[in-house]
């Protein structure tokens, strides 16, 4: 059986699963990294797994891309069987969504951390510099060398807008701070390659970093390891991942894409475009038991004081995407 063959037939097998799903339940296609990524993708999940719980058992179809050329064919077999609305996960499925929701203009799309302007389409994007620079903050505040580190996914402008935020935040905290950042690679690969961020980190570490933030996917897995292993510090993104390596994760840099999923699922508003950043609760740092004996009360003081003067707009942060403030 050749690959083609076999990519067809899993797709088909996987969606086969909703046949039974009345029409109007919705869908989700997650981006490249697996549904179960621990971060971004697991987020979307979860979000997904809330709204079940609360419709009462009601069903949904979703679909884990492995590689690009399955995206088109996942949402368009969705739209025939009447899922509503369907959801594209992450900015690279913004010009499946554009182009399939063209042909099925009666129902309901939505894109997730990209624009499409579309009548039917909503679109969902996030202030991830402004959460951001919370955590970097919390990493100059923490470090004890002065060097705190960045590894980023796949190299695109969304990922140097996570960049761009965290360097001024640890900038804001610690003026001095020494900032080394590195990029995973070029390609979809970069979200899920655990081995080759902790390469990165471990490379960080061996410059003098002792806090590094990972804003890379599945790939952060290996960055967190690496710190436990190093004993040093990181911090995790999207999901909530403090609990990974409790004393080792210093916070993470929470996107709600849970609550986004969540509430297209419950309503889908088409043609808006929703901006969430920390006056929406769509971003900010984590703290619970697996880290408050990591954050002192100074530094939660800090913080906290400049997450109210962003949200005054006292602190202005620039968005790397907006005005290419950081340059690179």
């Amino acid at each position: 059986m050749n690959t083609s063959l076999r990519t067809r037939l899993a797709l088909a097998a996987t969606l086969a699963l909703g046949a039974n799903v009345a029409h109007a339940d919705p869908a989700v296609i997650y981006d490249m990294g697996g549904k179960f990524d621990k971060s971004f993708n697991e987020a979307a999940y979860n979000g997904a797994e809330r709204w079940k719980k609360e419709a009462g058992g009601k069903g949904y179809l979703d679909f884990e891309i492995s590689n690009e050329a399955q995206r088109e064919q996942a949402m368009r077999r969705m739209a025939d069987k009447g899922a509503n609305p369907i959801v594209g996960v992450g900015f690279a499925q913004a010009s499946t969504v554009e182009k399939v929701a063209k042909e099925f203009g009666k129902q309901q799309f939505a894109i997730i951390d990209s624009v499409v302007k579309l009548p039917n389409v909503e679109s969902v994007v996030f202030k991830e510099h402004e959460g951001s620079f919370l955590v970097g903050m919390m990493a100059a505040l923490a470090s004890k060398s002065g060097k705190v580190g960045f590894v980023g996914g796949m190299d695109i402008p969304l990922i140097r807008k996570f960049q761009c935020g965290y360097e001024q935040g640890a900038k804001y905290a610690n003026p001095k701070v020494e900032v080394t950042s590195n990029m995973t690679g070029t390609t979809p690969a970069a979200w899920n390659d655990p081995t080759r961020g902790g390469e990165l980190a471990k490379a960080q570490f061996a410059k003098g970093v002792d806090v590094v933030f990972a804003a890379a996917g599945g790939t952060g897995v290996g960055v967190y390891q690496a710190a436990k292993d190093g004993g040093k510090l990181a911090i995790g993104v999207d999901s909530n991942q403090n609990h990974l390596h409790p004393g080792v994760m210093l916070t993470s840099m929470v996107k709600r894409v849970d609550v986004a999923v969540y509430n297209l699922f419950k309503k889908t508003n088409p043609g808006q475009l929703t901006v969430l950043g920390l006056k929406e609760g769509g971003v900010d740092y984590a703290l619970d038991k697996h880290n408050e004996k990591l954050v002192s009360a100074d530094m939660k003081k800090k913080v906290d004081a400049a997450k109210a003067d962003i949200i005054a707009g006292k602190i202005k942060v620039a968005d790397y995407m907006a005005d290419n403030s950081c340059k690179y």
